[in-house]
């Protein structure tokens, strides 16, 4: 299928709806494109179909038309939650977008409704809609559809509503299993009828997608669409209108060449790319699937997930995560983690055996990682490209990114600074560069960054800023994606801006953070990297990093152990002095500290001791215990030992409450306690100390 050619939309064997020909029409799309061509006839005509295409070419058409005339020409009208038709893809904003597409066509169709689940919203809202207005055709993510199938004690029986399913399309395949939903979408297709056409898209047809094809195709049709004009022998998986550029920059200069390349660019539309921290979220996940049932399905499928799992380690894991949570919290673990993600995530690292153990708690939350350096990053822009909207997109949000998101795709011009969550299938009308501040992790995602542009036969142009230790990454590119890419000399004059990020530090302890945490994401993000011959964590010039990165001082982290950097120089400043301009966080981190010192205060109160030798501390609890049984026998008391212990316990909670050491609280709850059994202080969580006897 390789040669077929685009045509009219009138061509088609099977002739379309007057109204869809009217939709095409408004939407200006007179002509199909290669995999619209080749994969529509194949769908009405009841075959499953497995394609790939590269990025920008038009899939969401191939398979939004064959749903519309499967279900224009069904002999039994759909009811109102009859659902004929589902759409399911691996992020809320690729969602949204074909949700809009859906909607294009579907006005002229009112006997149609269709519905959108995705994260972000509430799931109950997303119930009392399905139940008033329908849904024959579902968008949604992965995580809310299997979510709905589970909702019955809500009065949603979602899996007898899909009983009439028709056509089941799961979009941007590759990634979907790439973000570990093959839980999930294995989940889902339980609850699905055998007799349906399935159709995949991807960009990639990898080993997993291929395991996907066997499982939910039946005798599927394989359609591989390569560009106009690229060679069958090739593999080439960039737009052929695509041109793509290299920068070879040094870590400090690299901010300033990005801000003046902007400047010089601030009536075009922009998407700037940072590379994401994982190594934490691999721990997490470990001590996540060591947990919890859900997590073991996932673990089977994650790729290179830690090796650790597969031996006692986990054991090890399973019992320190058990011991930590409740039954009840245990259960809601299957499906959602925790409050105290935190320490979980120290527990489960302490547990794998960790090498990165300790780090620093504040630095190792993986979520606020991940968005360092968009928010880091997007903040400095603001301040110094004047003139222009900046934006910040990324994982960690949630009702904000839907906003972010179709804000920008109105703007005529603009930055948005993002992760790879804006990285596959999204469509974003006229965007004139994509920008990449950092290869990613992997030469994939590199395609499909740049396949932000250049989309349906349009022009567009992508940079990619590397160290001069990773020039070879271009020649990688070309062999391993078939993408070549031109150089791009450096600009002249482009001025020290590093100085002024760094004043905004001193100004803004968010700031200073930020750029702390958006540190420490980059350089465990280049450990992890899946081409380590060229992306070496040694051969990091980490001053000249630290530098471009603007800060104030190193950050205390595993990787920079034991190293010395006579070519950083730290800020003549004491950095915890440092306030945030926000009033609000300002007044809680000195209600923190002021409570820190305090309990360090009564810590070295106490702390004489604890230190003292436990041969003494034992030998005096013996001396006690036998002082106790002799005033017993020489006054003849008929006291039981077990009501003896009690009264001990009574009265050290006294004198315990009488030096503030407890509050009235826990003495009346200790005192309440005693009554039922022995309880000592310690299951209060109070030292029980000898010496305030």
């Amino acid at each position: 299928m390789e040669h077929v050619t685009e045509g009219s939309w009138e061509s088609l064997p099977t002739q379309l709806h007057p109204q869809v020909l009217g939709a095409l029409g408004q939407l200006g799309f007179p002509h199909m494109t290669p995999v619209q061509s080749a994969t529509i006839p194949l769908f009405m005509k009841n075959k499953d179909v497995a394609a790939e295409a590269v990025t920008g070419s038009g899939k969401t058409l191939a398979f939004v038309i064959p749903i519309l005339e499967i279900l224009l020409r069904r002999e039994e009208k759909l009811k109102k939650n009859q659902v004929g038709a589902i759409i399911i893809t691996p992020t809320r904003e690729l969602a949204i977008q074909v949700d809009e597409v859906l909607a294009h066509f579907t006005k002229s169709f009112p006997q149609f409704s269709q519905i959108l689940w995705i994260g972000g919203r509430n799931p109950a809202d997303d119930v009392s809609r399905f139940k008033e207005q329908g849904g024959n055709i579902i968008v949604a993510t992965p995580g809310r559809l299997e979510d709905m199938f589970r909702r019955k004690v809500e009065g949603l029986d979602l899996a007898s509503c899909v009983k009439s399913l028709e056509v089941l399309v799961l979009d941007e395949a590759d990634r979907l299993l790439d973000m570990g939903f093959e839980a999930s979408i294995n989940t889902i297709l339980e609850f699905l009828p055998k007799q349906r056409r399935t159709g995949l898209f991807s960009a990639t047809q990898t080993q997993e997608v291929e395991s996907l094809v066997r499982a939910g195709l039946r005798n599927p049709v394989r359609i591989s669409v390569k560009e106009k004009g690229v060679a069958a022998s090739s593999t080439q998986k960039t737009p052929s209108r695509l041109e793509n550029y290299y920068m070879v920059c040094k870590a400090d200069e690299k901010f300033n060449q990005l801000v003046h390349f902007l400047r010089n660019h601030k009536q075009e539309k922009h998407l700037i790319f940072f590379s994401v921290q994982v190594c934490v979220a691999v721990t997490v996940l470990a001590f996540y699937c060591c947990l919890s049932p859900h997590g073991l399905k996932m673990a089977s499928v994650m790729p290179a997930f830690p090796s650790a799992l597969k031996t006692e380690k986990r054991e090890k894991a399973e019992g320190v995560g058990r011991a930590f949570f409740t039954s009840e919290e245990q259960k809601a673990f299957s499906e959602t983690p925790p409050p105290q993600l935190t320490q979980a995530l120290s527990l489960g690292a302490k547990a794998l055996g960790d090498p990165k153990w300790p780090v620093t708690l504040s630095l190792l939350s993986p979520l606020g990682s991940t968005c360092a350096c968009v928010e880091y990053y997007g903040k400095a822009l603001e301040a110094l490209v004047k003139s222009v909207k900046i934006m910040c997109i990324h994982g960690k949000m949630k009702h904000k990114r839907n906003k972010i998101f179709m804000e920008f795709r109105k703007l005529q011009s603009g930055i948005l600074v993002c992760t790879d969550v804006m990285a596959r299938g999204i469509d974003i009308p006229e965007v004139n560069w994509v920008l990449q501040y950092d290869p990613p992790s992997s030469a994939s995602a590199f395609v499909h960054r740049c396949g932000r542009t250049a989309r349906i036969g349009h022009g567009g142009s992508a940079l990619v800023f590397l160290l001069p230790m990773e020039e070879s990454y271009v020649t990688f590119l070309e062999i391993n994606q078939k993408c070549p890419l031109q150089e791009m000399k450096l600009q002249k004059n482009t001025g020290d801006l590093l100085p002024k990020l760094k004043s905004m530090a001193l100004a803004d302890r968010a700031v200073f953070e930020k750029g702390m945490k958006a540190f420490v994401s980059y350089v465990q993000a280049y450990a992890k990297h899946e081409c380590n011959l060229i992306f070496r964590l040694k051969d990091l010039d980490f001053a000249s990093l630290a530098r471009g990165f603007a800060l104030l001082r190193m950050p205390k982290m595993p990787e920079l152990r034991g190293r010395q950097f006579p070519d950083f120089v730290p800020a003549d400043v004491n950095t915890d002095i440092i306030p945030f301009k926000d009033k609000i966080r300002e007044k809680q981190r000195q209600k923190l500290l002021e409570r820190q010192r305090k309990e360090k205060r009564e810590n070295e109160g106490r702390k004489n001791i604890k230190n003292k030798a436990w041969s003494k501390q034992k030998a005096k609890k013996e001396k006690k215990k036998r002082m106790n049984e002799k005033r017993k026998r020489e006054e003849g008391s008929d006291i039981e030992d077990e009501d003896m212990e009690e009264l001990l316990n009574d009265t050290r909670l006294l004198k315990k409450f009488k030096k503030g050491k407890i509050t009235e609280e826990e003495f009346e709850k200790g005192l309440f306690s005693s009554g039922k059994g022995t309880v000592t202080t310690a299951d209060l969580g109070i030292p029980d100390l000898e010496e305030d006897c």
